[in-house]
């Protein structure tokens, strides 16, 4: 699953969209910029606008768009495809891309980067408390009465402060996750598959993922949405060990075991962009 990011399948599994006519040399390609994660930042032309991207490619048979909420379009194209291929899907899919770039930017402005001082808020199972520094005998985060209680040996300062709940986030997330996987496997321990083994760790652009060995793996922030958000997260990625794909077999077995599923997975993106 995409980590605050809405592929063209999870807005609606029965969109149809059907793309204006697009003259020639309305597709426009812009020097190749190189980015750290491999990829390449390119652009075409849609009718007045200009949709920008990053090319990936990969080891893949199909290709995928992804639009993220921090406004990046992600294209992952099998190796060796042709660029004149990408531009048509891209283009075929433009309305689409446009709608959910439309919808990401109604969270705008998004929270700021956190500064990690006193007073600052930080979410935890989708509730927000404050931070209170002080100094102590020993570095420790206590969570109690709406407040983060971060006590450092030595003077606070972002960086330790920063680096003291990341550490309390991963021990609860452990906590959490778990918990959320035997709620949700219950629902899924009848149809033949084998519970999946689950690991944490920290992801840019994913909620979670599942690997091909059926591995489940969380994103750490997940801890900050609520218990409702994150029971959403670990059910999608259970309902992958059935369906590897998003079919509408896929979406099928996922109402049948959330039916509000897009209310929650709405809310998660509301609460944590």
């Amino acid at each position: 699953m995409m980590n605050k990011k809405l592929k063209e399948t999870h807005v609606n599994p029965h969109l149809s969209v059907a793309p204006k006519k697009i003259r020639a040399n309305s597709c426009k390609l812009v020097v190749p910029k190189n980015i750290s994660d491999g990829s390449r930042k390119l652009a075409v032309k849609y009718g007045s606008k200009e949709i920008e991207y990053n090319l990936i490619h990969v080891k893949r048979k199909t290709m995928e768009i992804a639009v993220h909420p921090d406004s990046t379009v992600v294209v992952k194209a099998p190796l060796q495809s042709d660029i004149t291929l990408i531009e048509r899907k891209i283009i075929k899919r433009a309305r689409w891309i446009l709608r959910q770039l439309n919808y990401f930017n109604q969270f705008n402005p998004k929270t700021p980067d956190r500064c990690y001082v006193s007073g600052e808020t930080h979410l935890y199972l989708g509730k927000q408390y404050r931070l209170k520094l002080s100094e102590g005998p020993e570095n420790c985060v206590k969570l109690s009465r709406g407040f983060f209680y971060v006590t450092c040996q030595n003077k606070p300062t972002p960086d330790i402060t920063k680096k003291l709940l990341n550490q309390w986030y991963l021990k609860k997330a452990q906590i959490q996750f778990a918990q959320s996987m035997d709620r949700c496997w219950m629902k899924f321990n009848n149809l033949g598959i084998s519970k999946p083994k689950l690991s944490i760790k920290q992801m840019q652009k994913r909620w979670g993922s599942l690997s091909s060995r059926g591995t489940v793996t969380l994103n750490t922030n997940l801890v900050k949405a609520s218990k409702e958000c994150i029971d959403y997260v670990v059910t999608h990625e259970l309902c992958h060990l059935k369906h590897n794909n998003h079919s509408p077999e896929f979406y099928e077995l996922l109402n049948s075991v959330i039916p509000s599923w897009e209310k929650i997975k709405h809310k998660l993106e509301l609460s944590m962009v």
